[in-house]
This record gives C-alpha cells, sequence and structure tokens, in this order.
C-alpha cells in the first residue's frame, strides 16, 4: 500500500465518527464513512467516486448482511428484542418492575441493582446490554435516574464483563488466538487458555472499569456531562405510579425466560463444543448457535406460560412479539453499516496501518503501555474488540516475547494490554456495536450516551495506564497496582464527582 493510501486508511472511520459527534446523526455519519471507504478501495480516483457510493450499499453492506456470523447476530437480536416484547404484553416485565420499585426505592439501589444484573449476565456482551437495558429501563424511569446513566451502567458491564470473564462467548475466540500465536515461537510451550489466565492479573482498564461503576452507584457522585443529565432527570424525568405502569403478571413470566436464556447459552457451549477439558470445550464451540438456541427456547417458554394460564392470548403474544422485533430496527440498521463500515477498514488495513507507526525498536518495559494505546487507538477507530485482538495478538506475542524473551510478567502484561485496549477503544467509540446496542436497548439517544460515558472510560483509562499497565512494564507488582487504582478513582471522584 503506497503512503497516501495508508493514511487514507485512517479517514473513514474518523469521518464516521466526527459526523457522529458533531451531527448526531449516526446512520448518515456511517453511511458517509463507508462511502469514503468503499472510495479507497476502488482506488480513490474521481471516476470511482460515484461508483463507491452506489457500491457502498451493493457491495459492503450487502456483505455485511450476508455474512453468517453477523446475520446470526441480528436473528438472536430480533429475538431478544421479541422476547422482551412477549414479557411486556403478559405483565411479566411489569411485574418484575413493580417487584424491584417496592426494593429498589432509590436511586443508589436501582443503580446498584442495574450494576448487579450486568455482573449477572455474563456470558455475552450482545445479550447483556439487550437483557439488562430492557430489563432494567422502566426501573430507572421510575426512579429517576437518566437513561444516559443507566446505558453507561449497561455498557460499563457488558464488554468489561465479557472479557475477563473464565466462560464466556469472547473465551474461545480469545483463547484461539493465543494458541496460534503461542505455537509459532520457540520455547514457549503454554497452552492459551494459561495465557489468558495469566493475563487476567494485568487486564486492569476491564476491572477498575466494574469497579467504578459500582462505585459511582453507591456514592452517587458524577461528573461532566453525566453530572448534568441526572440533575435534569431527577427534577424532570416523569415518575410514573404503580398502576401506571400496567397490570402486573406473575414475576416468573420475566425471570424464567431471562434464566432461561443464560442457561441456555452456557448449556448450547457446552453441546456445540468438543474435548475432554472446559477450554477445549469452549474454544470449539459455536457461539453464534447457543445464542440462537437459547433465545428460541426463551421466547418458547414465555410464551407458552400465559397461554397454559389463560392470561393472554396467542394473537395478543404474537403482536407482542412484533412490537419487540420493530423496535429493533433501527439498531440493526446502524449495526449493519457499522458492520460494513468495519470490513473496509480491514480492506484497507488500517490497523496494520496503525501497528507499523509504533515500529520495533523499543524498550521492553514501555511495551505494554504502547501496546495499550495503540489497541485502543485501532479498536476505536475501527469500532471492533475482536478485530483489534485479531490483528495485534498474532503481532504482540512474538513482539513481546523477542523483546524479553523468558520474562513472564512482560508477556502476560503485553497480551492483557491488547485485550483490554480493545476492549476500552470498542467501549467509547461511536461506531462500535455494543455501544449502539447499550444505546438501543435503554432507549437513549446514540450519541448523548457516548458523550456522557466517555468521561468515565478515559478516566478509568488513565488510572488503568499510568498506576497499571506501565509500572507492570518495569517490573511493578500488579497487586498493589489494582488497590492503588481504585483509591485514585475513589480519590478523584471524591475530589471532582458531584451528587446530582
Amino acid at each position: 500500500m503506497d503512503p497516501v493510501a495508508s493514511w487514507f486508511s485512517l479517514v473513514p472511520p474518523l469521518a464516521a465518527i466526527a459526523v457522529a459527534l458533531i451531527w448526531r446523526a449516526v446512520i448518515p455519519a456511517l453511511f458517509f464513512g463507508l462511502w469514503l471507504g468503499a472510495w479507497g478501495i476502488a482506488g480513490l480516483d474521481l471516476a470511482g467516486l460515484g461508483q463507491s457510493f452506489l457500491e457502498a450499499l451493493t457491495v459492503h453492506v450487502v456483505g455485511a448482511v450476508a455474512d453468517e456470523d453477523h446475520a446470526s447476530i441480528m436473528l438472536f437480536s430480533f429475538m431478544i428484542g421479541g422476547l422482551v416484547g412477549v414479557i411486556n404484553r403478559s405483565g411479566g416485565m411489569q411485574g418484575i418492575v413493580h417487584w424491584m420499585i417496592r426494593r429498589a426505592h432509590s436511586r443508589r439501589r436501582g443503580q446498584m441493582a442495574t450494576a448487579m444484573l450486568g455482573l449477572a449476565v455474563f456470558v455475552d456482551d450482545y445479550a447483556n446490554s439487550l437483557v439488562v437495558g430492557k430489563t432494567m429501563r422502566p426501573v430507572t424511569d421510575r426512579l429517576g435516574i437518566s437513561r444516559q446513566k443507566l446505558a453507561y451502567l449497561v455498557d460499563s458491564t457488558a464488554a468489561p464483563i465479557c472479557g475477563i470473564a473464565l466462560v464466556s462467548t469472547w473465551i474461545g475466540y480469545q483463547v484461539g488466538l493465543l494458541d496460534e500465536a503461542a505455537s509459532l515461537i520457540e520455547g514457549l510451550d503454554v497452552q492459551g487458555y494459561v495465557l489468558f489466565l495469566n493475563s487476567l492479573a494485568y487486564s486492569f482498564y476491564p476491572w477498575l472499569c466494574v469497579f467504578l461503576v459500582f462505585w459511582v452507584s453507591w456514592s452517587g457522585r458524577d461528573i461532566g456531562p453525566m453530572l448534568q443529565a441526572e440533575a435534569q432527570a431527577t427534577v424532570s424525568q416523569a415518575q410514573p405510579a404503580e398502576e401506571e405502569l400496567g397490570e402486573a403478571g406473575p414475576v416468573a413470566y420475566a425471570v424464567l425466560p431471562l434464566v432461561l436464556l443464560v442457561l441456555g447459552v452456557l448449556t448450547g457451549l457446552y453441546i456445540t463444543g468438543e474435548g475432554d477439558s472446559l477450554r477445549e470445550i469452549i474454544g470449539s464451540a459455536n457461539a453464534y448457535l447457543a445464542l440462537m438456541w437459547s433465545s428460541l427456547i426463551a421466547v418458547l417458554v414465555a410464551m407458552a406460560m400465559p397461554l397454559l394460564q389463560r392470561r393472554a392470548s396467542l394473537q395478543e403474544l404474537l403482536e407482542g412479539w412484533t412490537e419487540g422485533v420493530h423496535a429493533m430496527l433501527t439498531a440493526m440498521i446502524i449495526l449493519v453499516l457499522a458492520w460494513a463500515l468495519a470490513g473496509t477498514t480491514k480492506e484497507l488495513q488500517t490497523a496494520q496501518f496503525l501497528v507499523s507507526l509504533i515500529g520495533d525498536a523499543l524498550p521492553a518495559g514501555l511495551l505494554p503501555a504502547l501496546i495499550f494505546l495503540m489497541a485502543s487507538l485501532t479498536a476505536f477507530a475501527t469500532g471492533t474488540s475482536w478485530g483489534t485482538m485479531g490483528i495485534l495478538i498474532p503481532l504482540v506475542v512474538p513482539l513481546a516475547w523477542s523483546l524479553a524473551p523468558g520474562e513472564a510478567a512482560i508477556l502476560h502484561a503485553s497480551i492483557a494490554a491488547v485485550l483490554a485496549g480493545a476492549i476500552w477503544g470498542d467501549h467509547c467509540s461511536p461506531i462500535s456495536d455494543t455501544t449502539i446496542l447499550s444505546s438501543m436497548a435503554t432507549d437513549c439517544d446514540h450519541v448523548e450516551h457516548v458523550r456522557t460515558q466517555l468521561p468515565y472510560a478515559m478516566l478509568v483509562a488513565t488510572v488503568a495506564l499510568f498506576i497499571g499497565v506501565l509500572p507492570a512494564g518495569f517490573g511493578f507488582p500488579w497487586w498493589l497496582s489494582m488497590p492503588l487504582g481504585m483509591g485514585a478513582l475513589v480519590l478523584f471522584m471524591r475530589l471532582f464527582g458531584r451528587h446530582p
């Protein structure tokens, strides 16, 4: 790739981010970035400008939709939306809202309940965002918690939790990359799952991100635009009486399908996987098939219970399912455009160009910190944490081993830097699928979600970098960095955070 084309590979994602933030119009912003990406692939000549506009739809969007994994995610998302619609129509959602209102009768308890539910749905980030966001939205509305805060709580307990969970849909992908990278290094006879487990101690950003969620929820302090959103919500947000929430059905109408959803994913991973150990089973499992199975079973159970007890007719439940699916339509359009844009950045080799900017003549101690920054920038620009990990892990593992042969701490910290940096960039990027799903599930304006969440993510990333990742590269023990990082977050929020 020539130098002009290399630099241009950064233009499509950055242009999409700029348009989304300036004009607060996500769909046109994504299509504009996609158009630029298609033009870059076509060769940047004037004749291809018009043709690339058409190919943005006929080639790249169609390709994103035709991808089997993408189709599985879309189907799963529609099924989750339909599930919530059925639970709403049966009265199950109103039942759980009434139940939680009687217990989460304060802003603190409402936020803590949201964070705890985010921990419970640890198996998949898509399921986490959709289930927690849609389930808790009526509760937080009732308690005067802003949609921006709800979206932050949901988004910050989705990818950060899945990225460090011992069993999740992420693990097979991560371990597969680590296994392949380790197998190419002579003298490194370690399985990928062991590398992942050892890297968890150095995954400062996800751990600190989750810690801040609970501390903010408990303390009630906020900063930046979130403070303004919370102050406005406490004054002006509607506070519906319980009877205005609709007739409540049994809590089991909501709880049982959601529990089956989580258990179904775990069971599906086990059934579709092969091997003798848990690592082998999860690593070889078909996560998308497990998600679709579990969502289908959950929908059928959610419809069967009110039908058998004659609390709703089949027609009413089907209408509820259709309403729930329809509510997902806009989000799916945004998601498809984000996938298509990510596809163009892959063809333009955006990630490889960012890697080439750093070079290989680096002090070993600085490597984890630079990798964290590189992974963060790559994931933010491309909107994909998995794509970032897929590009960087095969490069980082040999690089870390070559710069510091035999030094396990540098290797583990470098691996963690890729995983944590990819989560941060994906967590903050306006074109990230999980960020989009969090906005959709909580019915929060997408740009408002990004704008209010960014200060918290930047705060955690700064603390993770300077108190965790950078010292770890020079031998500072992680078990001291972690509590020091938590203390720094608490101190900052006490000094600069305010009650709305």
